[in-house]
C-alpha cells in the first residue's frame, strides 16, 4: 500500500483519468494522500500571440474545476495544475514531494509514441518510484 499517490490526469480522449483515480484510493494506505495533477504545456511564444485574451487563463480555470470535480468527496486529495512539460513536472513532482507511487493513464501506442515516446513510457523510465500504467 502507498502513503502518497500521484496521478497525472490528462483530458485528452482515450485517458482513463477516472480508472486511474479509483486504482489510486484502493492502493492507498489508510489516511494517504492522493494528489491529481495536471500539467498545461508551455505554448511557444509565437503561438501565444494567435489566442485570444484570457484563453490561457479560462482554459487553466476550466480545467482546475474539473480537477476540483474529481476528486470531491475523495478523503485528503487534492488538485493542482502547473505549467511545463509532461513528463518533466511529473517527474518532478514526484521527487520533489515524496510520491511513493504514479498511477498514470495511458493509450494505446500510435506511430508518434514510437519515434518520440510517450509521457506515460518517459515517466515508467525515468521515475524513482513505482509507477502503475493504466490502460
Amino acid at each position: 500500500m502507498y502513503s502518497n499517490i500521484l496521478v497525472p490526469v490528462s483530458f485528452e480522449e482515450g485517458r482513463d483519468s477516472k480508472g486511474a483515480l479509483a486504482v489510486a484510493q484502493a492502493l492507498r494506505t489508510e489516511g494517504g494522500k492522493i494528489t491529481c495533477l495536471h500539467v498545461m504545456e508551455i505554448l511557444p511564444q509565437y503561438a501565444t500571440q494567435y489566442l485570444p485574451a484570457g484563453h490561457l487563463e479560462g482554459a487553466k480555470a476550466d480545467i482546475r474545476e474539473s480537477l476540483e470535480q474529481m476528486v470531491a468527496g475523495i478523503d485528503n486529495a487534492k488538485s493542482l495544475v502547473i505549467d511545463g512539460y509532461a513528463s518533466h513536472t511529473i517527474l518532478d513532482h514526484a521527487k520533489h514531494n515524496a510520491i511513493d507511487l504514479i498511477i498514470i493513464a495511458s493509450h494505446r501506442p500510435g506511430m508518434q509514441d514510437y519515434l518520440l515516446g510517450s509521457t506515460a513510457a518517459k515517466v515508467v523510465r525515468h521515475a524513482h518510484c513505482a509507477v502503475h500504467v493504466l490502460r
